[in-house]
């Protein structure tokens, strides 16, 4: 008999405990607020590397329109637009538009193939620890922010591009 209830109030106790981690979970899955970036804020300011390892520095880029893409080697819609994205860099580069495209946390080799593979000419970015992924709360990829001269994200774009979307968006933040 003792055992039987010390095995009660064991399950019971477990029991409980398990029904407090999922309410605890659904709370904060729908009732507490994320802060996500998003159009109006001041683009977070972050330091990532450069594939020639050089530290490249959001704010240094004041003054000038930032097209700001997070990608991966592995995404397709991210390598479809790859191209499109050369193309209107040539074309606003001196026109006052920096592209940064920061890779999630991939390697040298294959983000060194990829460029390569795709004759990419702008700044790609290495974001090896999340952190500026995170910083951005980037969940799918690819994801793209506008950001004008100011620092200022004017639009968040999330999906494939179209090459005429790609300068339109680059028009949209020229200084």
């Amino acid at each position: 008999m003792r055992n039987k209830n010390r095995r009660f109030i064991l399950r019971l106790s477990l029991l409980l405990i398990m029904m407090f981690a999922i309410a605890y979970t659904l709370y904060q899955h729908f009732f507490t607020e994320k802060i996500r970036v998003q159009a109006g804020d001041q683009a977070p300011d972050f330091v990532l590397e450069d594939m020639e390892g050089n530290k490249v520095q959001l704010s240094d880029l004041k003054g000038r329109g930032v097209f700001l893409n997070f990608w991966g080697t592995w995404c397709k819609p991210c390598e479809q637009e790859m191209p499109y994205m050369e193309s209107q860099y040539k074309q606003y580069k001196d026109l006052g538009v920096e592209i940064l495209a920061v890779n999630i946390a991939e390697s040298d080799i294959a983000i060194e193939s990829f460029v390569k593979r795709h004759g990419l000419t702008f700044p790609v970015l290495k974001d090896k620890d999340r952190a500026v992924t995170e910083a951005y709360d980037i969940i799918p990829i690819p994801t793209s922010f506008l950001i004008d001269k100011n620092g200022t994200i004017q639009k968040v774009i999330t999906g494939t591009m179209t090459e005429k979307d790609v300068a339109n968006y680059m028009e949209l933040i020229k200084p």
